[in-house]
Parts: C-alpha cells; sequence; structure tokens
C-alpha cells in the first residue's frame, strides 16, 4: 500500500469511504477497501471511526447533510415573503433529491440502503429539515401571512404531505413528466390552508 502524504482526516475518510461504496456498493464495501484507497492501514482508519458501523453511520449522515445545508439559504432569504420562502423550500427540496437521485443511481441506491440501516440518522434528518420548516412556518405566523398554532406540528405535517416529492421510495416518479408541477399544485394547496383568515 502506498504511503500517504496528506494527514488523515475524518473527512478525508468518508469521502474515501463514499467512493469505495460508489465502486463497490453497500454489501461489498469494507474498511480495507476504504484504507487501501487512501494508502493507510485498516487500524488508522479504526482511530477514527471504532467500527465499520460507525464509519457507514458517519458517511450516511454526511450524505444526508448535503440536503440540509442546501436548503440553509432559503430558510434565512429575507429577501423573500414567508409564502415564497415556503414554496422555493419545497421546490430546493425537490430538486435535491432528484439530483442526487438522477445523477448517480446507483449512490443513491447505496445511500437508501444505507439510509435504512441507519434510522438514527434519518430521523435527525427529518428532524433538521421539519426544523426548517418550522422556522419558515413561524415567519409566517408572525408576518400575520399564515395561521398555525403548533408551528413544529404544521411543519411534520407539510412534510409528511409532501413525501412523494421527497422520501426516497418515490424517486422513480421524480423524472416523469409534469412531476414540477404536481409539487407546485400540492404546495398551493398546503399554502391556501395555512394563509390566515381575516
Amino acid at each position: 500500500m502506498p504511503p500517504t502524504s496528506e494527514t488523515l482526516t475524518a473527512e478525508r475518510i468518508l469521502e474515501a469511504t463514499e467512493e469505495v461504496l460508489r465502486r463497490h456498493g453497500p454489501a461489498k464495501a469494507t474498511v480495507v477497501d476504504v484504507a487501501r484507497a487512501l494508502g493507510v492501514s485498516h487500524g488508522s482508519v479504526y482511530r477514527h471511526f471504532r467500527t465499520k458501523a460507525a464509519l457507514r453511520d458517519a458517511v450516511t449522515k454526511r450524505w444526508l447533510d448535503r440536503t440540509f445545508e442546501s436548503l440553509s439559504g432559503v430558510v434565512t432569504a429575507d429577501d423573500l415573503d414567508p409564502e415564497a420562502r415556503l414554496r422555493a423550500w419545497f421546490t430546493a427540496l425537490f430538486a435535491a433529491k432528484r439530483r442526487k437521485a438522477g445523477d448517480e443511481p446507483e449512490l443513491f441506491a447505496t445511500f437508501s440502503v444505507l439510509a435504512l440501516e441507519n434510522g438514527e440518522a434519518v430521523g435527525q434528518h427529518v428532524a433538521d429539515l421539519t426544523g426548517q420548516l418550522s422556522r419558515i412556518v413561524q415567519a409566517g405566523v408572525d408576518a400575520g401571512t399564515f395561521t398555525s398554532t403548533d408551528p413544529a406540528t404544521t411543519a411534520r405535517a407539510l412534510f409528511q404531505a409532501t413525501g412523494r416529492f421527497h422520501d426516497p421510495r418515490y424517486a422513480r416518479e421524480w423524472e416523469q413528466p409534469g412531476a414540477e408541477g404536481e409539487l407546485e399544485a400540492v404546495v398551493d394547496l398546503l399554502v391556501r390552508g395555512l394563509r390566515a383568515r381575516d
């Protein structure tokens, strides 16, 4: 195994793990494969991640966090009113999920398997996303645009109502003609239900 001149960091290990998963899939990828790709011993990888499961959990969390981070700008977009922010958030979520599924279907399938293994990471991902939604709903309530007595519950309901456009189980439908229009119609319906009544 060739010596590596770069310092071994958790981030480098996660990058290499993602590449190994891309090449071998979740069933065949091993810590030894990751170590080989990095030019280090597998013991060096275990110093950063105590078990194979911990490594797989970390790479899954990293993959899920990319979606969360890509939506953060929408949540804080002061140039958008809460209704426009809500619409933009769902559009951006759908685009991010569809891009992941369409650009690298094998890697998307791999991470879908890993996500099923790691319910805790998925639960945290959903909580993070609904937390973002909750902030948008609260901003709408504060502005007098939305009616909601419990923005967190409303956010969870909005997330569940749009599941077809972000839940990986529906990935095959995301490239169907008219999918964007269907999302827009669902979000229109939800926004009408949220609007404050005089």
